[in-house]
């Protein structure tokens, strides 16, 4: 595609960890952009318009575009999508590698989570197919670095209140935990690359390490410097059934628990060969964990 002017974007979830990302690698791209999020930011910036509005109801401003990504919840957007008389060549929408690490999980809201991504990229791959369009789908591991994610930022801000984090002795499954910026720029890449259409990709960090050497590495970028605590499996349980009946813990299933001990590993390697991903270690600064 040669286009005579700027290529023009339509980025949903635009105010998100992600989109931001995304909007920051679109700038430097000279992409024209049309962003939407629920809350747009006060202030403007060259080639980018915002839009306020949501699920379902938002209307694009123009039916054409060279590219549209999706960088919020994959079910919403893949029901409007398949809804709207929208037509771009290119759709990249983001996922989750949860679809395949709770297709199987004892808790059945995890298991509907993983088949509601499952039912989500089917329907954006029809949906692309039907219009003549080429999408591809994009799974993150465990996303960090702009200080937003439920996730490692959670585990910062707990530490930081009470000056340690209590681990099981037996967390140490393995972990890849990947930087927002390498999941904007493998978006882009995937813009231009002929073998990503209709494909799904995995997208882990460029390091595999054990659930409580992350968590180590995480409280070591805090100056703070909070002390982690490894205790019997027992007894955590017994701790974590207390913090829940008080009120002071919320949204750690025991299937969150469980899985601290089974490796989730993704191979990287089609991303790489597709894509040229090419994501950091894990080396995280107070900055990637806490908004100020």
């Amino acid at each position: 595609m040669t286009p005579a002017g700027p290529r023009r974007a339509l980025v949903f979830g635009a105010s998100g960890q992600i989109g931001d990302a995304l909007l920051g690698r679109l700038a430097a791209t000279d992409w024209r952009v049309d962003a939407v999020s629920r809350r747009p930011p006060a202030t403007e910036r060259a080639m980018l318009r915002w839009h306020a509005g949501g699920f379902p109801d938002f209307v694009a401003p123009d039916e054409c575009f060279d590219a549209v990504f999706s960088c919020g919840p994959l079910d919403a957007f893949s029901e409007w999508y398949a809804n709207a008389s929208l037509q771009a060549p290119r759709v990249i929408a983001f996922g989750s590698t949860s679809l395949e690490t709770k297709r199987s999980a004892g808790d059945p809201g995890e298991r509907a989570l993983a088949a509601t991504l499952a039912a989500s990229e089917a329907r954006v791959f029809a949906t692309a197919h039907a219009r003549g369009a080429a999408a591809t789908l994009l799974r993150p591991t465990l996303v960090y670095g702009a200080a937003r994610d439920a996730s490692l930022s959670r585990v910062a801000a707990l530490a930081r209140r009470t000056g340690l984090f209590v681990l099981p002795r037996d967390a140490r499954g393995l972990r890849q935990p990947v930087h927002v910026d390498d999941l904007a720029a493998a978006a882009i890449a995937a813009l231009d690359s002929p073998s990503a259409a209709g494909q799904a990709y995995a997208l882990p960090g460029g390091e595999s390490l054990p659930y409580d050497a992350m968590v180590e590495r995480v409280l070591a970028a805090l100056p703070e410097r909070p002390r982690l605590l490894r205790v019997p499996s027992p007894l955590f349980r017994l701790a974590l059934a207390a913090a829940h009946a008080g009120g002071r813990l919320h949204g750690l299933p025991a299937g969150a628990v469980a899985r601290m001990r089974e490796d989730l590993v993704f191979d990287a390697s089609p991303a790489i060969r597709d894509l040229g991903y090419a994501p950091r270690e894990f080396r995280p600064t107070r900055g990637m964990l806490v908004a100020d």
